[in-house]
């Protein structure tokens, strides 16, 4: 869906009450969810708050109530400056013993939407500076801080995923997301076209 006022209007005031605390910016993935929805469910967090499948392009981001107009035009403008792309997910990688996810190919076009939106926003670094690098991923399942699981889990998890690879996917827009640590509060404020690429 493009983004538009009226749907955006309907999900503010459906959203109203959960009182959100944080955003991100994010590349939904949904042709993973059949391969991924049960195992994220089961070892990641932020599964159960609501969030799809996804790539992360900006975390932490702009707090919810500071979310104006302005912002949102800077953002969209951002995005769009960055073209429409294929990509794939072919394999399982690990961050660790504490991360597993899935590399996409290719991912330069996600690290571009991460530097696109970080120029535009330069008070916002990617995981608010907690790395050195910025790797595009898309977890399926972690230990540690918000434990979901065990390490031998998040093996069963990697075992039964990469026999259902390659997962391929066009991405063409990007969502900016608000919620909570508390369980399914995560909802869309707006969705953000790339640029379309012309044949």
């Amino acid at each position: 869906m493009a983004a538009e006022e009226t749907p955006c209007a309907e999900v503010r005031l459906v959203h109203q009450s959960r009182d959100p605390t944080e955003t991100a910016v994010i590349v939904p993935i949904g042709a993973a969810e059949d391969v991924v929805a049960d195992h994220r469910r089961a070892l990641d967090a932020a599964a159960t708050w609501g969030v799809p499948a996804h790539v992360t392009v900006m975390y932490p981001f702009v707090h919810p109530t500071a979310v104006d107009a302005a912002v949102l035009g800077r953002l969209g403008a951002a995005l769009s400056s960055v073209p429409a792309f294929e990509c794939s997910f072919a394999r399982c990688q690990w961050f660790g013993e504490a991360v597993l996810w899935l590399a996409p190919d290719p991912e330069q076009p996600f690290r571009d939407l991460t530097a696109a939106v970080w120029q535009a926003f330069p008070e916002y670094a990617p995981y608010g500076g907690a790395f050195d690098g910025v790797v595009p991923h898309l977890t399926v399942g972690e230990v540690g801080e918000r434990r979901r699981g065990s390490v031998q889990q998040l093996r069963t998890a990697e075992a039964e995923v990469s026999v259902q690879l390659p997962i391929r996917a066009g991405v063409d827009h990007a969502l900016l997301i608000a919620g909570t640590h508390a369980a399914d509060s995560w909802y869309t404020i707006r969705e953000f076209p790339l640029r379309p690429v012309v044949d």
